[in-house]
C-alpha cells in the first residue's frame, strides 16, 4: 500500500506564496509572441538535455542546439534527447490528456524509451534496486508483481490528493519514483508526470520554465531529497525552490524585452546564423558551415536563401567568391 508523510511548513507556505506571487507577475506580463515563442523552444530543449544529463548522458545544450537529432540517430545519447524532446512538447501540446492515467504514464515511458528499450511502454518485471559506486542497495523498489495494484493505488492517490497543485506535484513525482515501475526511465518519466501535473492545473508558465537545469546543477540535493521511504517534505521544499529560480530566471529573460524585433520571428538556428553573420561581416559559407558542422549543407544553404528573401542579409559577390552581410 502506498505511504507517504507530508506536513506543510513554514518554508513550504512561504515557498508556494512566493509561486503565487510570480504567478501573478508572469500574467501580467505583455505577451510577446515570438519572444515567448524562442523561450519556450529553449526551455523545452533544456528540460529533454538536463533531464538526459541527470541520468547521466553526457550531452550538453551547446552540443545540439544547432546540432540536428533525429529519431534515426545510432547514437543513444543524441536518440535520448530526441525522445525527451518529443515528450515534453507533447506534455505542454492540446494533445496531452487533462487527467492522469496509466495508459499516459506507460505512453510517456514509451516516448522516453522508444528505438532505446525493448520494454518501452511495459511495466517490469523483474526484482529492481538502486546501488551506489559501490555495489551497496541505496533502495529496493517494490516486487514487480505488485506494480499493477501499486500504480493503480497512485492514480488514485493523484486523483483525491487535495494539496495544491505545486505540491501535488512533488508528492506525485516522489511517489512515482518509490514505485519504480518501469526498469529504466523512472527518473525522467516522473519529472514528465509532475509538468503535465503542474501544465494542466494552471501552473504549467506557458511551457517557459524548465526545472530541469535547476535539477541537474543540484544533483546531490535532488537524490538526497528523493532518499526517505516516505517523508516527502525535503523533496517539496526542493521541487517548490527549484521552481521558484527557474520562474524567476524566465521572468527576468520576460522583462528585458519591452518590444519584438524583426529577428524575433526567426528559427532558432537562423537566429544564430544572422548573429554569426553580424558579428562577422562579409563571411563565407565555409565560415558558417564550420559553426554548425552537424546540419546538412543543404539546409544551410537554404537557411542563407530564406534570410536573403527575408531581408536580413545580402549576398556580396559571385561563385566561389560569395559572401555575407546584415542589409
Amino acid at each position: 500500500m502506498l505511504k507517504h508523510k507530508y506536513k506543510e511548513t513554514e518554508e513550504i507556505r512561504k515557498l508556494l506564496n512566493e509561486i503565487e506571487a510570480l504567478k501573478i507577475v508572469f500574467e501580467t506580463i505583455k505577451p510577446l509572441p515570438h519572444v515567448e515563442e524562442n523561450i519556450r523552444r529553449e526551455s523545452i530543449l533544456k528540460s529533454a538535455v538536463y533531464s538526459a544529463r541527470i541520468e547521466g548522458n553526457p550531452l550538453r545544450l551547446e552540443d545540439i542546439k544547432t546540432g540536428s537529432i533525429s529519431p534515426s540517430s545510432k547514437n543513444i545519447s543524441q536518440l535520448e534527447v530526441f525522445n525527451l524532446h518529443r515528450a515534453h512538447n507533447f506534455v505542454y501540446s492540446k494533445d496531452a490528456p487533462k487527467k492522469m492515467n496509466l495508459q499516459l504514464i506507460k505512453d510517456l515511458h514509451h516516448l522516453v524509451m522508444k528505438n532505446i528499450s525493448t520494454n518501452a511502454g511495459n511495466f517490469r518485471t523483474d526484482p529492481w534496486g538502486i546501488f551506489n559506486p559501490a555495489g551497496i542497495t541505496v533502495y529496493l523498489a517494490p516486487a514487480h508483481f505488485n506494480i499493477p495494484k501499486l500504480m493503480s493505488e497512485y492514480i488514485t492517490l493523484i486523483k483525491n490528493c487535495k494539496n495544491n497543485t505545486p505540491v501535488k506535484s512533488a508528492i506525485s513525482q516522489f511517489m512515482f519514483e518509490k514505485i519504480h515501475p518501469f526498469a529504466d526511465g523512472n527518473g525522467r518519466v516522473g519529472r514528465l508526470i509532475s509538468s503535465h501535473i503542474m501544465n494542466q492545473e494552471g501552473y504549467g508558465f506557458r511551457g517557459l520554465v524548465s526545472m530541469e537545469e535547476t535539477i541537474d546543477k543540484n544533483r546531490e540535493a535532488y537524490y538526497a531529497a528523493l532518499e526517505p521511504s516516505t517523508d516527502v517534505n525535503p523533496f517539496v521544499v526542493f521541487f517548490l525552490a527549484s521552481f521558484v529560480t527557474q520562474t524567476k530566471e524566465v521572468l527576468n529573460k520576460l522583462s528585458e524585452k519591452r518590444e519584438e524585433l524583426p529577428e524575433d520571428s526567426l528559427l532558432p538556428r537562423r537566429r544564430e546564423i544572422l548573429e554569426i553573420i553580424k558579428d562577422h561581416p562579409y563571411c563565407s559559407f565555409d565560415f558558417v558551415s564550420r559553426r554548425f558542422s552537424a546540419v546538412n549543407i543543404k539546409t544551410l544553404h537554404y537557411d542563407l536563401k530564406k534570410l536573403q528573401v527575408d531581408g536580413f542579409i545580402i549576398k556580396v559577390g559571385k561563385t566561389r567568391g560569395v559572401v555575407y552581410k546584415v542589409k
